[in-house]
């Protein structure tokens, strides 16, 4: 095994601002191209995401967003018949398909939060100690530190830390969302994947992520699907339009919601389809 491959698999606490993660970008996809049995749903993708940044990926559904998002954590292995079929998908200078690569780790390193909030049935403080339990961290003033560390940062801490035995299932919606952008932060990802994490949210849960998610991305490199052009705009740096399995446009947000490049961006962006 290589000395590349084994920092995948031994070390997954690197964060992606630490010093061993050098050069700018986190994530590069090349020529990536993605199918469910004899249906393509990518093709040839190719674009790099920078570290430390917020990523958004647009476009109207069934444009292969979520499949990209679901391929940088091979989540689509799970499927029954979908591959990759070109291209590769290099995550801190390491690929995600080399056979030596630990899928359960890479997937602690690159961590997931989903449209529906999902906590376990245990109480707010197990959720979040959960991950560092399945490391093998067993020492009890470690994981209480690390647990109050990922609510203060998911900003919720003040608002249940006087009631951390109870369910996690009895907080609201905004709070279950934000107990589990804390959950996967607890074990120090080196990327956060991000699918719609606000479409069930009210706007005020909704505009506690967004500025969480802005407030973080100091410490994680985000990547966000999204369906609400004003959620990519407020808290992306850049942005990623799809249609149809294909990247049309990739630029910094603010330039592509002025002044798209492309004439069906600026169509999809101003509602004229999608």
């Amino acid at each position: 095994m290589n000395a590349t491959t084994n920092s995948m698999q031994e070390s997954p606490e690197k964060t992606a601002s630490s010093p061993q993660a050098g050069g700018k970008c986190a994530v590069q996809i090349q020529n990536l191209s993605f199918s469910y049995g004899s249906s393509e749903a990518l093709k040839n993708i190719t674009l790099d995401l920078d570290r430390n940044a917020v990523t958004a990926f647009i476009g109207p559904s069934g444009c292969g967003k979520s499949t990209l998002l679901r391929c940088i954590n091979r989540m689509n292995d799970e499927i029954v018949g979908a591959s990759v079929t070109k291209g590769k998908i290099i995550v801190e200078d390491i690929d995600i398909h080399d056979p030596s690569v630990d899928v359960v780790k890479l997937r602690r390193d690159v961590g997931m939060v989903f449209q529906k909030s999902n906590p376990f049935p245990r109480s707010i403080f197990e959720n979040v100690a959960f991950g560092l339990r399945m490391r093998g961290i067993r020492n009890k003033a470690v994981i209480e530190q690390s647990v109050e560390e990922s609510l203060r940062a998911a900003a919720l801490w003040d608002e249940v830390k006087d009631r951390l035995n109870e369910s996690a299932l009895g907080l609201s919606g905004g709070q279950q969302q934000r107990l589990c952008i804390a959950r996967t932060i607890a074990v120090k990802p080196l990327v956060v994947l991000m699918d719609e994490p606000c479409s069930a949210l009210d706007p005020i849960a909704t505009a506690k992520v967004e500025e969480l998610i802005w407030s973080l991305k100091k410490d994680y490199t985000f990547v966000v699907v999204t369906h609400n052009m004003h959620q990519a705009s407020r808290v992306s740096d850049k942005t990623a339009f799809f249609y149809m399995g294909e990247m049309i446009e990739f630029g910094e947000t603010t330039k592509m919601f002025t002044n798209p490049t492309v004439k069906r961006t600026e169509d999809y962006i101003s509602g004229r389809f999608g």
